[in-house]
């Protein structure tokens, strides 16, 4: 998420602009270990498919397609939602702002159900962790983005509460930003789990 612009006055008097990291300090901190704890699991990855190659190849044809790119789209559109909401709240539009944010937790909710589905689909094809390496992996990487993204979730529970409750506004709204940034990097990593797993292996 880009840095927001947000007005600030000189001496003499005039208005100028200055740039600002959207959030807070603590949700910048809790990407940062986010980012650190996926970078383990992305090297773990890189090495068994250094050893494995064969398996990683022959797995990735047994994953369902589908449900990855399904997965992609319900993140990608969620957080397109979540954008719109900080851009309507900014701009004073309260009720656009909330309609965009409950838009999001809708499509966001499908992540799981889509999860879900696609673990069944899994399960119905002999597909489960102790079926190779590379299932090992995809399970453990993909898991934990789902746990992260249910923190997500949860986040925009709280959020939704808040902004229904009068909680923000146009000149302070940070917690609507640091939910939209945690989603972002939530969004980011999966954009790079996607490929490894369900298109490049």
């Amino acid at each position: 998420m880009t840095a927001a612009a947000i007005p600030a006055f000189d001496i003499g008097g005039k208005q100028e602009t200055r740039a600002r990291i959207p959030g807070n300090h603590g949700i910048w901190v809790g990407i940062t270990c986010e980012f650190v704890e996926f970078l383990v699991l992305f090297t773990v990855y890189f090495v068994a498919r250094a050893h494995f190659p064969g398996m990683f190849e022959e797995g990735a044809g047994r994953l369902s397609t589908v449900a990855g790119t399904v997965i992609t789209l319900l993140m990608v559109t969620s957080s397109f939602f979540i954008a719109c909401s900080v851009a309507r709240m900014r701009a004073g539009r309260r009720r656009e702002s909330l309609g965009w944010l409950i838009a999001a937790l809708i499509v966001a909710l499908g992540y799981p159900l889509a999860k879900y589905i696609e673990i069944r689909w899994n399960l119905a094809h002999g597909i489960n962790g102790e079926s190779g390496i590379f299932f090992t992996v995809y399970y453990y990487l993909t898991f934990t983005h789902l746990v992260h993204g249910f923190w997500g979730i949860l986040g925009i529970l709280w959020v939704l509460a808040r902004h229904l409750a009068g909680g923000y506004t146009a000149e302070d709204h940070s917690g609507l930003e640091a939910l939209a940034s945690y989603w972002h990097a939530t969004d980011i990593i999966w954009l790079i789990i996607f490929p490894l797993f369900y298109v490049l292996a």
